[in-house]
């Protein structure tokens, strides 16, 4: 049953009054404060400013704001233990899929300078990759204080395609809480799965000899 328009136009009407309410009660808030209010509010805005500016600095002497490669599990272990937020890719050089996830990665490290993107051949790293118990290549470890708290296994939770978008990838590590979202986590982002896009399946491969998952056709 279709809702009548004039129902409709008067609930947007009354949307815009309570609106308009709004900034008019802000706009009378601010018309009443006085030269010293305006400047402690001036002051603490200022100071604000300045605290989140030091912690922007701090976070990009610990090598946040850029994706980077470690060369090592011992490396991987100073790394996590050294940021609050930290996202580690465990990649291979022959997995198509890997490449894919760098180029995503690389942007959001630059936009999430909260969080540490690190990324570590999985062939460098066999202890490490048991203890994470990491069978599928790629995976994303997400870690919060130096624990893992999730994982983002292949391409499933991203629409099992390789079209996904960067926001796509950004949602899902945010519904983690491993970075600063500020869009709507109850629903992906629309439009990030495009039509006639390629759904590959998981083929078994071997690292030194342990079995691992390729979530790519083209190894």
């Amino acid at each position: 049953m279709a809702i009548p328009v004039e129902i409709i136009s008067k609930v947007i009407e009354q949307t815009a009054k309570v609106v308009d309410e709004q900034v008019e009660a802000q706009l009378s808030k601010l018309n009443e404060m006085d030269d010293d209010d305006l400047e402690r509010l001036k002051e603490r805005r200022l100071e604000a400013l300045k605290k989140a500016q030091k912690q922007k600095q701090e976070w990009l002497s610990k090598g946040h704001g850029e994706y980077r490669e470690i060369s090592s599990e011992k490396d991987f272990f100073g790394e996590v233990k050294d940021s609050k937020n930290v996202v580690c890719h465990f990649y291979r050089n022959s997995t198509f899929r890997c490449k894919i996830l760098d180029k995503h990665l690389t942007l959001l490290a630059k936009k999430h300078v909260e969080t540490k993107f690190i990324k570590l051949n999985v062939e460098k790293a066999p202890f490490l990759t048991e203890r994470l118990r990491i069978k599928v290549i790629p995976t994303l470890a997400l870690l919060l204080d130096g624990k893992t708290k999730d994982y983002v296994v292949g391409f499933t939770d991203l629409g099992n395609t390789d079209e996904f978008s960067t926001e796509m990838l950004e949602w899902r590590l945010g519904c983690a809480d491993v970075i600063n979202y500020s869009g709507n986590l109850m629903e992906p982002p629309t439009g990030s799965q495009k039509s006639g896009s390629k759904i590959t399946k998981v083929e078994k491969k071997s690292i030194r000899g342990r079995g691992y998952d390729s979530d790519s056709d083209d190894d």
